[in-house]
């Protein structure tokens, strides 16, 4: 998102597909509705609009940027509190019952997949000076040989 201008953030990329800003407000609130209390309540709580998520309620970058560091904090906050066998405590979703470690695994998944859209939309916008976030394509061969020379490999 940082590669963005703030206009482009609160932008379709194409009729009827979520803007970066949309995409951000869903997964703050699925975070949020996920991990705050998660040992002792659904992860679907009563108080979440989700629907509402697809509307558009933020007006700045700065907005976005909270909303996305909050979410994550719910997270990290969450994995911070487990100090037992993921596999034997088991937590709910929407009625569904989950292991701590089934229901890593799934909201991962699940955040993995919009970030991707993010990272997408984002380098539509950005197009010749979309700047890598991992190997440049056509960079593959250079950056092996940096990571063995800086291992002694």
């Amino acid at each position: 998102m940082a590669q963005v201008a703030d206009p482009r953030l609160f932008a379709e990329p194409v009729k009827g597909i979520n803007s970066m800003a949309i995409i951000v407000q869903h997964l703050h609130g699925n975070m949020k509705s996920r991990w705050k209390d998660f040992l002792t309540t659904d992860g679907e709580k009563s108080w979440r609009n989700r629907d509402g998520e697809f509307e558009l309620s933020v007006e700045s970058r700065e907005h976005i940027l909270t909303l996305w560091e909050e979410g994550w904090q719910y997270l990290f906050s969450a994995l911070d509190q487990i100090d037992f066998d993921i596999d034997k405590v088991h937590i709910t979703i929407r009625g569904e019952k989950h292991t701590v470690h089934e229901a890593l695994i799934r909201q991962l998944a699940h955040y993995a997949s919009h970030i991707g859209q993010i990272i997408y939309i984002a380098k539509i916008y950005a197009g010749d000076d979309w700047r890598s976030l991992s190997i440049p394509k056509g960079g593959s061969e250079a950056f092996n040989t940096d990571k063995r020379k800086a291992n002694n490999f």
